[in-house]
């Protein structure tokens, strides 16, 4: 969570709503949701702050189905969802700032190269339970797979075409960085996460490695340029804009002023 207490002569009306005061914006949001999108968004909310001493903006995580949940609830103004909207969420509108891929993540001892479909769905399913099976050592497969509610789950089971019911898997983990930590501190593991802090982690020397999807590589180059095929959008969604402080950081946050802040999280920016 991230907070900047209000300026004097700055307030917020009792309802939390923002007021145009005679010094600029001022009030306060709070935004939930997806753990992919939030480190972008606090970065973001920062600046916002900076340019609006007067705004104070809470980010907290707990995955996309939570930032939707508490958008639909009046818990939070704003819901960070790194989904497209599904056909039962209507009622609410989103917002893209930026782009992410999901990637498939093995320990870097791994000496399999690339999965097939056909042989990921094995794995998952429960088919596939050694990685001899894939051309690889004889060593068991410890499988990662996402919690209900994270959107990283369902871009991978979407792409895969596999039903969740249907997964055998060894551990549940909620954010990226539970995901990355347990295949890289399993030699056996195969998980997926996001590209951007997958790239990250593996750049600092984080044990692990990305596999190619369809025979592409894992990078947010390749999402950028369209290629890699299990790419998604990285959305804010609300139920409308009439609140002006709403409006206001949801333009600001897809604006070219935050460009950089998307491309230093990994992510490829948005034109609008």
């Amino acid at each position: 969570m991230i907070a900047v207490t209000l300026m004097p002569g700055c307030h917020t009306r009792s309802d939390g709503a923002a007021e145009i005061t005679s010094s600029g914006l001022s009030g306060r949001l709070t935004v939930t949701g997806s753990s992919t999108l939030a480190p972008l968004v606090v970065e973001i909310a920062k600046r916002f702050e900076q340019l609006n001493p007067g705004v104070r903006i809470d980010v907290q995580t707990g995955g996309t189905g939570k930032g939707i949940a508490d958008v639909r609830s009046g818990v939070a103004d704003i819901g960070m969802a790194s989904r497209p909207l599904k056909g039962n969420e209507t009622d609410l509108n989103a917002y893209k700032i930026a782009a992410d891929g999901v990637s498939l993540i093995v320990h870097e001892s791994n000496p399999v190269q690339e999965l097939t479909q056909r042989q990921v769905v094995g794995i998952y399913t429960g088919k596939i339970d050694n990685w001899l099976q894939c051309g690889g050592r004889d060593q068991s497969i410890q499988v990662v797979h996402k919690a209900e509610g994270r959107a990283t789950l369902e871009v991978f089971l979407k792409h895969f075409q596999i039903d969740n019911p249907d997964v055998k898997a060894d551990v549940i983990v909620g954010d990226n960085q539970h995901g990355i930590k347990t295949v890289a501190g399993a030699v056996g593991a195969l998980g997926y996460v996001s590209i951007g802090t997958a790239e990250v982690e593996a750049a600092t020397g984080t044990p692990i490695r990305l596999l190619p999807v369809g025979g592409i590589a894992a990078t947010t180059a390749k999402v950028a340029s369209g290629e890699f095929p299990m790419s998604r959008p990285l959305n804010l969604v609300t139920i409308d804009l009439a609140n002006p402080l709403v409006r206001t950081f949801v333009e600001f946050c897809q604006s070219e002023e935050v460009h950089d802040q998307v491309v230093a999280q990994y992510f490829v920016p948005i034109k609008k």
